[in-house]
């Protein structure tokens, strides 16, 4: 009986320390990608390049405020090229007024136009299902969101920031 206790908690003790390591690997590749995005946002305060705030570059290209979530403040974005890389800290959730919802990865990138994302990677909506959003474009009052299909929303919902929640998969 003993024996079989043994081999039963060592099964067990071994089954925890793995999910423990992985864990703890997927912490750190956060982390990482987060360090990442403000190390390149540190050097180039230190070469003297100053980005604006993220909120202004939203603003100056006609996208609502709070598309993003309100952590989300370390961005690369080049003039010439026009893509626009924004880092997250941890992958989450942001609900919205109107109750829709977005999933976040820790690094969104996209090209920016004015009143326009496009080539969206590292976001996701719900409709019935987590769907890719793919393009957000802003017309007046109006956001619209292109994710397998075109979805209209409400620019008002928005344009306040909000926190994202921790979730455990992107």
């Amino acid at each position: 009986m003993d024996q079989v206790l043994n081999k039963v908690g060592s099964y067990w003790f071994s089954q925890k320390a793995n999910k423990e390591l992985s864990s703890v690997s997927d912490d750190i590749n956060s982390v990482s990608n987060s360090i990442e995005g403000g190390t390149k946002w540190l050097v180039n305060k230190i070469k003297g390049k100053m980005q604006k705030p993220l909120l202004e570059l939203l603003r100056e290209y006609d996208l609502a405020i709070g598309i993003f979530p309100r952590d989300a403040t370390n961005y690369e974005f080049n003039e010439e090229t026009k893509k626009l890389v924004v880092f997250i800290p941890q992958i989450c959730e942001v609900g919205y007024k109107d109750s829709s919802v977005l999933r976040f990865s820790t690094t969104v990138s996209g090209y920016l136009e004015k009143g326009k994302l496009a080539e969206i990677e590292g976001m996701k909506t719900k409709v019935l299902i987590w769907v890719k959003v793919t393009a957000i474009t802003s017309e007046g009052s109006k956001l619209h969101f292109t994710a397998g299909m075109k979805k209209t929303r409400s620019r008002d919902a928005y344009e306040v920031q909000r926190d994202g929640v921790l979730v455990d998969k992107f």
